[in-house]
């Protein structure tokens, strides 16, 4: 088989550059038909998102802007990373047709129930922390406010606030994922990760106690998760993934 010229290797780098950039193109464009029919509401977005601080908010106090242009550009920003978060499974989805092609068969096999997987447990990570971890985290600290304190939050640094958090437990939840390519490369087995269970679960609520406020309840609430999830990923391990003895038989 004769070798790539250099005029074909630069062929070849060119129509991946083209094909990278059609992917990239039809990302925007899926994330942008979310984003636009949104823009209307996105003050109704930001109600929503508020909710679980307003509740716990001292009565006769509210939510201030800062900046002067806050009350506009927050809730458009929320919007547009709304319509980010919910178009991941389609900017995946462009991800995948650009690399599939250099997958072999059993590569494309488990990549793409692992994306999916990873895809759905952020989502399960983002919704735990509005409906549990954030009522709980704002019960807390309007309760522990000095007297004489009103408790009036900026609206920009609640949605910094509240994406951080977001983000840090649609992290989190992406152990089992972690889990099990630490098996599957060859990287531990499910029998050396087993016997590191203390360190693991050490080392959850430490993560718990650095992504949180400090407050037993919030770490908890986040170091929880992380083991049971951990835990998941071993079995399935287990349960998936040959041994090399099995292998070797």
């Amino acid at each position: 088989m004769p070798e790539a010229t250099p005029q074909d290797q630069e062929s070849s780098f060119v129509t991946h550059l083209i094909e990278l950039r059609t992917r990239l193109i039809h990302a925007l464009v899926g994330m942008l038909v979310i984003f636009l029919p949104l823009i209307p509401f996105a003050n109704d977005i930001y109600s929503i998102l508020a909710q679980p601080l307003l509740i716990h908010m001292p009565e006769g106090t509210s939510m201030v802007a800062i900046e002067v242009i806050s009350p506009f550009l927050t809730p458009l920003k929320l919007t547009l990373m709304l319509s980010i978060f919910i178009s991941i499974p389609w900017i995946f989805y462009q991800l995948w047709l650009f690399i599939s092609p250099g997958l072999y068969k059993h590569e494309q096999r488990i990549a793409l129930p692992l994306v999916s997987a990873a895809t759905f447990l952020f989502y399960a990570g983002m919704l735990f922390a509005y409906f549990v971890v954030m009522p709980l985290i704002f019960e807390f600290l309007t309760a522990t406010a000095p007297e004489g304190v009103a408790v009036m939050t900026d609206i920009g640094k609640y949605l910094d606030f509240v994406l951080t958090l977001f983000f840090a437990f649609g992290v989190a939840f992406q152990v089992p994922i972690a889990t099990f390519l630490l098996v599957k490369t060859g990287i531990s087995t499910p029998q050396s990760l087993a016997e590191k269970r203390p360190y693991i679960i050490v080392g959850a609520f430490i993560i718990g106690m650095l992504l949180t406020p400090p407050d037993v309840i919030s770490q908890t609430l986040l170091a929880l998760p992380m083991w049971i999830l951990f835990e998941v990923g071993l079995f399935l391990s287990k349960r998936l993934i040959p041994s090399s003895a099995e292998v070797n038989s």
